[in-house]
């Protein structure tokens, strides 16, 4: 299945994202599948550049045309250890009152244009879904830079992109109780 990622002026990126029957059938589970290879294949940056992509951490179904609650996240963590999942239907069940930049912004897959600034997110959170790798219902607690990246997918199956939370007026403002990581 080749994966084609659509871009932040396409309509249905600020679409909500609906929700996914279960059990998975076998085209959603084909689907995940392809997204999850295709953010390993962009880290691989000999692929990356012969086939001109970017590298990513993240992916929701929103950004390849399908308009369903799932993502996709795969990437090394600072213990050296593999995080991925493949999320169906997940909801932030608990954020904190602290929150989390990172210190030098964030990306998109589907957005070209560098937006700098701090997108203001919440430092921990604790999140349910469906994951298609374990098949099964798990909750993940995440802080710091894991809670940042299942914010940023999270936020996609509901319209929202990560330039939408910097500050106008002042983008480089750190929030009170905000750690920059």
């Amino acid at each position: 299945m080749k994966i084609r990622i659509i871009k932040d002026d396409n309509p249905l990126m600020r679409e909500r994202s609906k929700e996914v029957p279960l059990p998975l059938s076998k085209e959603n589970k084909a689907l995940l599948d392809a997204m999850l290879e295709y953010l390993k294949m962009s880290q691989n940056e000999e692929y990356a550049d012969k086939h001109h992509i970017r590298a990513g951490v993240g992916l929701a179904a929103i950004q390849v045309k399908r308009l369903e609650r799932m993502f996709v996240v795969y990437y090394e963590n600072s213990e050296g250890q593999i995080v991925q999942y493949q999320l169906v239907n997940p909801k932030i069940i608990e954020s904190s009152v602290k929150q989390c930049a990172l210190q030098n912004g964030e990306g998109c897959l589907s957005v070209d244009k560098v937006y700098k600034g701090l997108v203001h997110r919440h430092y921990k959170i604790r999140l349910q879904a469906f994951d298609a790798l374990q098949n099964k219902n798990i909750e993940i607690s995440a802080s710091g830079f894991d809670a940042v990246v299942l914010q940023h997918e999270y936020d996609h199956l509901d319209g929202i992109f990560f330039y939408d939370r910097i500050d106008d007026i002042a983008p480089s403002k750190l929030h009170p109780n905000e750690e920059l990581i």
